[in-house]
């Protein structure tokens, strides 16, 4: 197998990939290329990255800003789809690694590196997700996992390598639990949590209040979409990752937006994972709603078919596949209509519509209404039904 010389390194500055960035440059003998990609995790994740990576070995540090990216690319093509994992898990995690493994390939043929490396392990789903996209994109790249490499067996081996090198992590009583975050949510898996029954412990949480210590009042908040995507909250237009940080604030107050599920890795085993998701839950929750007054019925019926599909894929790493591309083209035709604007109130850990209205709505009220109307002759209902129970007598007289 070729052995790559300039690698591009998806790298978080963390315990795991400070070691992989120094590993590569000493035990593989490569240059490295960090990239860090700013997905709305914070500003204490990325301050000093730039300096720590050059002084761990990177030849050049990216530090690129794809949050507008991520939520117009990702996040709202998922939205349109109603895409949730398993009934509960709305796949934050799995739409951030497509773009970053994307704009690694980028930054490979800028710098004309022959490599990508990532520091996910042999276990779970990130690898695959990562992985796939490289060879979606740029088959002939090299990919090196060095967790899949190297003869470290513990967290304390990693620590025993930083000190040797003197890289500069800071070494602390291990989290009972690890997390990751982006502007759609943010994740907690292992540690404690690998314990089903385990309860999370309240200081866990990071974008939402308990819905406990929520507000007593409720708050009601209105999301105009065009074509099936949000474009403003409470009448203000706001671009894509201003709006979805402005629902996680309100979410986040009002307690909305936590799962906690036991869901099924690609890689064939049982994860427990919890997550907090307050604006994509809003927004899903308005999404829906909007759909119902908007989509005919067998359109609707047909795209729910989808939707475990559409959401598999995207878990599983096939977002830059020919199936994927197809399935959101029939997915995109159906929103061409679902405009218009949705109320919800927000309070104590629930989402509720509380109203929807749309100049493409069919719903009508003249036919829909149960007082005395014009347009629908009740009658016409006894053939319809005795139409379609035909089958079921003959089922019925042929086994008697």
């Amino acid at each position: 197998m070729k052995k790559a010389s300039k690698i591009i390194l998806a790298y978080s500055g963390g315990l795991d990939t400070s070691v992989i960035l120094k590993w590569l440059c000493e035990e593989y003998k490569a240059e490295v290329v960090a990239f860090a990609a700013d997905l709305g995790q914070g500003d204490q994740e990325l301050s000093g990255l730039d300096v720590k990576a050059k002084a761990t070995g990177a030849s050049a540090v990216y530090i690129d800003d794809l949050r507008e990216e991520f939520v117009r690319d990702y996040v709202f093509p998922a939205l349109k789809a109603n895409a949730v994992y398993e009934g509960a898990y709305l796949l934050g995690t799995s739409l951030a690694r497509p773009l970053i493994a994307k704009r690694q390939v980028e930054i490979a043929r800028k710098e004309n590196a022959d490599g990508v490396a990532h520091g996910a392990t042999g276990k779970g789903n990130d690898q695959v997700r990562f992985e796939l996209t490289y060879m979606a994109l740029e088959p002939s790249l090299v990919i090196v996992a060095p967790w899949r490499d190297w003869d470290f067996k513990s967290r304390s081996d990693l620590i025993n390598f930083a000190r040797k090198y003197e890289i500069p992590v800071s070494v602390t009583k291990e989290k009972p639990y690890s997390s990751d975050r982006n502007l759609l949510h943010i994740s907690f898996e292992g540690g404690v949590l690998e314990d089903p029954w385990t309860e999370p412990d309240e200081s866990m949480f990071v974008m939402s209040v308990s819905p406990e210590n929520a507000p007593d009042k409720a708050t009601y908040v209105e999301i105009d979409f065009e074509a099936g995507v949000p474009f403003a909250v409470n009448g203000v237009s706001l671009s894509p990752a201003s709006l979805l940080s402005k629902l996680n604030e309100l979410g986040g107050q009002n307690g909305i937006g936590r799962v906690d599920m036991v869901e099924n890795r690609f890689v064939g085993m049982k994860s427990r994972g919890v997550y907090e998701t307050p604006g994509g839950t809003i927004l899903h929750t308005a999404h829906r709603a909007l759909e119902s007054i908007t989509l005919d019925r067998e359109v609707m019926h047909m795209k729910d078919q989808l939707i475990p599909r559409y959401a598999e894929l995207v878990y599983n790493g096939f977002w830059f596949s020919p199936e994927m591309r197809v399935l959101q083209t029939f997915i995109d035709s159906t929103q061409e209509e679902v405009n218009g604007t949705v109320r919800l109130k927000l309070y104590k850990g629930n989402c509720i519509v509380t109203g929807r209205r749309s100049d493409h709505s069919l719903y009508h009220t003249g036919f829909a209404t149960f007082e005395e109307d014009m347009v629908y002759k009740q009658k016409d209902a006894e053939g319809f039904i005795r139409l379609n129970g035909l089958r079921l007598k003959i089922n019925r007289l042929l086994r008697d």
